[in-house]
Parts: C-alpha cells; structure tokens; sequence
C-alpha cells in the first residue's frame, strides 16, 4: 500500500513548482514548494481525520466515486493551470474551494495562516496554491482506491496509514498539521510554527527543492 504523501511528491517536480510558482503571481519558488508541501500534509491530515469516524469514511468514499476517479491527473498541467472549459461531470472535480470547504471546514481559515507563516508565501497566495493543490490531492485518492480496489474501510486505512508513517519518519509539516487539526484549528499552533521557522528547519527540508 502506498504512501499517499510520496505519491504526490512524486507527481512535483521542479516544472510544476515552477508551473505553480508562475500562476500564483510569480512567487518564490523555495516558498511555493513548502507552501505546497504543507498544504498537501494539511489535506491528507484533515482527510484522514474525516475518515477516522464511520460516516466521515463513508461520505468520502462517496465523494471519490461520484467525482474523483483520478482520471485529471493525466493532464496535470491542465487541471493545475485550470486553462479550458471543464467537462459538466467535471466541475465538482475541480471545484477546488468546495473540496477544500469540505476537508477543513472552519479550520480552513487557520490552516492557512499557519502555512503562509511556515512557508514566508502570503496568505492570499497560499489560499490560492491550496485551491489549485486540493483537486490533484483528490484525483490522486480516487486513483488509489480504484487501483488497489479500496472499499470504506480500506480507504480509511489507507489515509491514517499514509499520515502516520510520515509524523514516524519525521516529517514536520504533516506533524504540524495533525497537531493543528486535533486542536481544531483554533490558533494556539502559531508560537509552535514560528519556532520551527526560528530554527531554520524548514528552509534546509525544503528549500533545495
């Protein structure tokens, strides 16, 4: 079984980050590339807090098969730049506010500030990455359950398997968003990311990339 996080390192590479850079506004590419590292942790932190109940599982589940079969990602660059009119089956796909809406709820407003804080990219510009990030993360969750054949439980397993081996290998980013989301996003995570900022550890994780 995969790892979700890797998965979807995979599909970043130096022409994306660039791609992303450019659309939202020219912005630093050492920045963009660990906004859009956090925002990816932050998505699959919340996801697998969604899935962690029954219903929240379910609902999921039916979300990826109505709208989310993965088939966006073999135009990344089309879907990422939103260039073109959206097939009508596919404008929930790509309404990435709705799914971001759907994932963090009233936490979305928080999430964001702590990663424009991690990150040095401005919040609006981070708001804007996390827009253009969240149907990639989707589409990518829906491959994954039609290729391993995932039923609710398994999708479930999938999500908390993929967050947790990253918090065990040392990964801060999806740290700091699991700790963010179990707090409820009511801010008390500001002194805690200001110091991972202090201590440079960001900047030597991501900033070669």
């Amino acid at each position: 079984m995969g790892n979700l996080f890797d998965l979807l390192q995979g599909h970043m590479d130096e022409n994306v980050v660039d791609h992303l850079s450019n659309q939202i506004g020219g912005a630093d590419r050492a920045q963009t590339a660990t906004a859009a590292q956090s925002i990816v942790s932050t998505l699959l932190a919340g996801l697998a807090k969604n899935a962690s109940t029954p219903e929240g599982a379910a609902s999921l589940n039916n979300a990826l098969e109505r709208d989310h079969d993965g088939s966006l990602l073999d135009n990344l660059m089309g879907m990422l730049g939103g260039g073109g009119q959206a097939a009508p089956e596919q404008s929930r796909a790509l309404n990435g506010a709705g799914i971001i809406n759907h994932i963090l709820g009233p936490s979305q407003s928080g999430a964001i500030d702590m990663i424009s804080k991690m990150s040095g990219l401005d919040s609006n510009k981070t708001g804007n990455l996390m827009t253009t990030l969240a149907p990639m993360v989707m589409s990518l969750l829906g491959q994954q359950k039609k290729q391993q054949g995932l039923d609710v439980s398994g999708l479930a397993g999938l999500l908390s398997n993929s967050v947790g081996q990253q918090r065990q290998a040392g990964n801060p980013l999806m740290d700091m968003a699991t700790r963010f989301l179990d707090k409820d996003g009511d801010g008390s995570m500001m002194d805690d990311v200001a110091g991972m900022v202090g201590k440079g550890l960001l900047s030597k994780l991501f900033g070669g990339r």
